[in-house]
């Protein structure tokens, strides 16, 4: 069976461009000129992966996000903007977007990020980080304690079947792509996770060193993470990547 895209963009001509070069490619597409629109066929038929328009007339694509988030909706979601400023494509991402891209845009860099996307609502495989991990000495007392149903590692408990996650008693509020890091880093806690092997694991595609994307969702998951007198969890190493560890 075909994917299964929601394409909203208010456009008429970057819409119908998309829908048909979607379609060529081999997704079954609905597509809207507005967040109304958008919202009322989600409810009707969830797609397997939504496509919005931020700036759109009456409800925007923001709004769309909030909305389906707040309802319990995870499908994900592909944000195009043609705001390139920071604290806009935080804003996309704190509405519950997992990814966005920029106007104007290649067709091929869109059917990247979908095939990412859609690639990551398989479960994240366990095993180490790939070719590109650096091991650090975790200390074998503290190994990430893994199941099929949860993860518990450097106080933190995640449950993988029902995409929740704690920092001891206090549950945090993830989205899907924060939650897939955060397990991700819980997985190989105490190896440092080079830059080429998260955007593989997570986004399946590399973005290239000037790509801000993992950037941004590290400080997200840091800002939920970190409390007052607690010790940090995600750690830089400067030059290679990230690292999960309880100091």
């Amino acid at each position: 069976m075909p994917q299964t895209v929601l394409l909203a963009e208010d456009d008429r001509a970057i819409r119908h461009a998309l829908e048909r070069a979607l379609t060529l490619e081999g997704y079954e597409v609905t597509a809207v000129a507005d967040g109304v629109e958008a919202l009322a066929h989600a409810h009707r038929t969830r797609p397997d992966v939504l496509l919005l328009d931020v700036m759109m007339p009456g409800i925007d694509g923001l709004q769309v996000c909030r909305v389906l988030r707040a309802e319990g909706d995870r499908t994900p979601i592909l944000m195009l903007t043609a705001l390139v400023e920071t604290a806009d494509r935080i804003a996309g991402l704190d509405a519950g977007a997992d990814d966005y891209v920029v106007k104007p845009f290649d067709v091929e860099e869109v059917f990247a990020r979908l095939r990412a996307l859609l690639r990551r609502t398989s479960p994240v495989p366990a095993g180490g980080g790939g070719g590109g991990g650096v091991s650090v000495g975790a200390d074998s007392g503290r190994e990430p304690q893994i199941s099929d149903r949860q993860i518990e590692a450097a106080g933190l408990r995640m449950d993988l079947q029902a995409r929740r996650a704690w920092r001891g008693r206090r549950e945090l509020e993830l989205t899907r792509t924060e939650f897939e890091l955060l397990e991700l880093l819980a997985r190989n806690a105490g190896i440092v996770l080079d830059h080429s092997t998260i955007y593989d694991r997570i986004w399946g595609y590399d973005f290239g060193p000037g790509s801000k994307n993992l950037a941004v969702y590290v400080g997200y998951l840091r800002r939920k993470l970190d409390e007052p007198g607690a010790p940090q969890l995600i750690h830089t190493v400067r030059g290679v990547g990230y690292v999960l560890r309880e100091d």
